[in-house]
């Protein structure tokens, strides 16, 4: 697996690529995966992948205030997923810290809009998997429990 870090209108992407089968390459950007599929079929060793992320710039106008949305989804090994797209405005907890079911994790922006990322349960935070200005994608880890 070939890994590459690219920075995109000062957006930091972490991408991983991996196996080929047929025109379809796993990739994992920022820890979420993806199927990519290619419009032609190629053999294992001619592939080049270029991948292509493209984001708009930040616009110029104040962002609304922030919103709360439901608490993150977790997956397996107590982790926060984020509920959405979006770029990491700033982080509110740090590994060894205590957290309460409700209390903000970070706050994120996601279509020009701020939503507060609550923990939905109590817990020892482990890892905490993004930074401010990161950019990150729906179901991309954010914060993990121990």
């Amino acid at each position: 697996m070939k890994t590459y870090n690219f920075k995109i209108y000062g957006n930091k992407y972490a991408v991983e690529i991996g196996e080929l089968e047929d025109n379809i390459i796993d990739v994992t950007v920022n820890g979420a995966p993806y199927k990519v599929e290619l419009d032609m079929e190629l053999k294992p060793k001619t592939v080049k992948p270029i991948v292509k992320v493209t984001a708009a710039p930040a616009s110029a106008q104040p962002t609304a205030p922030a919103t709360r949305v439901a608490p993150a989804t977790t997956s397996g090994g107590g982790a926060i997923n984020s509920p959405l797209p979006g770029t990491v405005l700033d982080v509110f907890v740090k590994p060894g810290d205590s957290v309460k079911s409700g209390q903000r994790l970070l706050l994120l922006e996601a279509m020009k809009m701020e939503n507060s990322i609550d923990s939905d349960r109590d817990g020892v935070v482990k890892d905490v998997k993004v930074s401010k200005s990161d950019a990150v994608m729906e179901g991309q880890v954010l914060i993990v429990f121990e």
